[in-house]
């Protein structure tokens, strides 16, 4: 005999996430308006738990090198056994966790991330589409489930400007393509005709993404 049943439960687990603080100068706890803030998503190469490698490229490199970037910077790094789209929940209260700890404002929270860190934007932002004012994805695409316009819609209201490079190998650019029929007024697209899988570095360079960002509160 088959009987229905139900189960209402809880189930926790232990996260930890080491992460590369980035402070704008002269940055004080007492600033009325709190500070704009960017959560960076690094690609897999830089997974382990060497935080130093977070250096190497990307937006944590970028941040290191100009002193007087205007944004706190979050950069968390993932374990090499696990994948950003993987962890959504740990990334989620990692910045609920910030914004606790540092003078962020809540209205200027935005995304960005090369390569798996790309796919980790896309998934993030829509498991989570009130957190974000804007998101910048670099060299990346989704998970399949979350092609369909059911998923996608959720994502049409949000400013994305999307990079990509026609030769990449590793991430092809039909990948972005996918999804910019679901995607709304506030998508823009940049295609690097002759750039291969690496066009964070020159996107990251290009101080008009920064300013971009700025023009976008929640």
């Amino acid at each position: 005999m088959n009987i229905n049943k139900s189960y209402d439960g809880m189930i926790t687990r232990e996260i930890h996430l080491d992460y590369m603080l980035h402070l704008p100068r002269g940055y004080s706890k007492e600033e009325p308006e709190g500070y704009p803030m960017i959560l960076f998503l690094h690609g897999s190469g830089e997974r382990g738990d060497d935080i130093n490698q977070l250096k190497r490229t990307g937006l944590a490199r970028y941040s290191e090198d100009h002193d007087d970037f205007p944004f706190i910077v979050i950069s968390p790094q993932c374990n090499e056994k696990t994948w950003w789209t993987r962890e959504l929940d740990s990334l989620y209260a990692l910045v609920k966790h910030v914004l606790g700890e540092l003078n962020i404002d809540k209205k200027r929270i935005y995304l960005t991330g090369l390569s798996m860190g790309g796919f980790g934007c896309w998934h993030l932002a829509e498991r989570y589409p009130e957190l974000f004012a804007a998101m910048i994805p670099i060299a990346s695409g989704t998970e399949a489930y979350l092609r369909s316009p059911e998923r996608v819609k959720v994502l049409k209201d949000l400013p994305i400007w999307a990079f990509h490079g026609e030769k990449d190998l590793v991430v092809p650019v039909e990948e972005i393509k996918k999804l910019i029929p679901y995607l709304g007024k506030n998508f823009k697209y940049t295609e690097y005709p002759e750039a291969g899988h690496d066009v964070w570095t020159e996107t990251y360079e290009n101080t008009e993404i920064y300013g971009w960002l700025l023009k976008h509160s929640k």
